[in-house]
């Protein structure tokens, strides 16, 4: 069993060194629309952009890999807040001016605010929201804030799953003459195309070969327009995209009774998504705004170490709480048995 951590902490002043953990995953109060309210903290869309930044950049001082925020513009009056577009922007317009130029890469003589493209969460909002005009929250935003060049670490196929088509499957290409063919040598009508079941079996016509060869039009010097043959192998998992499904939220689905003692949990199951794909076997999650403390109990029974933070004391004796409620069922779990 991995060992946890929470202490009372401001998320603009992490107390630990610097790249001193594998991943930073949280999801900061939506503007105001959290009960930090009590604290002093009500921040209207520019006052929390100007206040992410300097807490995304205290994130990634202290994470050698990844900083992920789970995150929500908020709607207040039939008009919505891009707090989180504006977040986005601005960590690229200023360049990630808050970092140091050595935590930026070596030849680099100002920083760079390097990001991935955002992914979106794919959660049921709740029945009867979106006003009586607009629509419900379906999707939220997950913001990927990094270094540049690659992650030290990274399984982008960790949550992946076999390939829909097989090469030749629904999918086909165009040729020069804009004639369509399909990549696998079978009909377009889709009668003898192959494809792949859940198991990722391979059914229907088609070659029997798993390597195949379409053609690719590149260009060299002096010679123009050339064909070339191309060999494909399909992968044995596909990258899962950008959109995470099948992660539903409410009552009785966000992994422990005593998340549901924070305002605004989220499912254990999100948790796991990212760790196996940021954070390795053995590694340490940071979580500065820990809540109910869902990142560190699931990191504990993934195999990861983590270490979570709040500005509330009451949320940090909650996340205890709940790693101590669950702890006797820690010990001899690996990642398969988390939830």
């Amino acid at each position: 069993m991995y060992q946890a951590a929470w202490a009372k902490a401001d998320a603009t002043r992490i107390p630990l060194p610097d790249r001193s953990v594998d991943l930073v995953f949280g999801s900061p109060p939506y503007c105001d629309a959290r009960l930090y309210g009590k604290l002093g903290i009500k921040l209207d869309p520019f006052e929390w952009v100007e206040w992410m930044l300097r807490v995304t950049a205290e994130a990634l001082r202290v994470s050698k890999g990844a900083v992920i925020w789970v995150c929500a513009g908020k709607t207040k009056a039939r008009n919505y807040w891009p707090a989180c577009e504006g977040l986005a922007w601005e960590w690229w317009k200023r360049g990630g001016e808050f970092l140091k130029p050595e935590d930026c890469g070596r030849h680099r003589k100002r920083p760079v605010g390097s990001m991935y493209r955002p992914c979106y969460w794919h959660r049921h909002g709740i029945s009867g929201s979106g006003s009586d005009q607009w629509f419900r929250a379906d999707v939220e935003y997950v913001l990927c804030f990094k270094r540049p060049g690659k992650l030290p670490y990274a399984d982008n196929t960790a949550n992946g799953h076999p390939p829909r088509w097989a090469p030749g499957g629904a999918m086909s290409h165009r040729l020069s003459d804009g004639t369509r063919r399909n990549q696998w040598g079978s009909s377009t009508n889709g009668k003898s195309q192959k494809s792949r079941t859940k198991d990722g079996t391979l059914v229907g016509g088609g070659r029997p070969s798993h390597v195949v060869k379409t053609k690719k039009v590149i260009t060299r010097w002096r010679e123009g327009m050339k064909n070339q043959d191309q060999d494909y192998s399909p992968p044995v998992l596909a990258n899962p995209g950008n959109l995470i499904r099948d992660i539903p939220v409410g009552g009785g689905l966000m992994g422990h009774k005593l998340a549901h003692d924070n305002e605004a949990p989220y499912p254990e199951k999100l948790v796991l998504w990212w760790l196996k794909t940021l954070c390795p076997e053995g590694g340490i999650v940071c979580d500065p705004f820990s809540g109910s403390g869902t990142t560190v109990s699931v990191a504990a029974r993934a195999g990861r170490r983590g270490i979570g933070f709040d500005l509330r004391q009451d949320q940090c004796l909650l996340g205890r709480r709940r790693y101590a409620a669950q702890a006797t069922m820690f010990d001899g779990m690996n990642e398969g048995d988390a939830p």
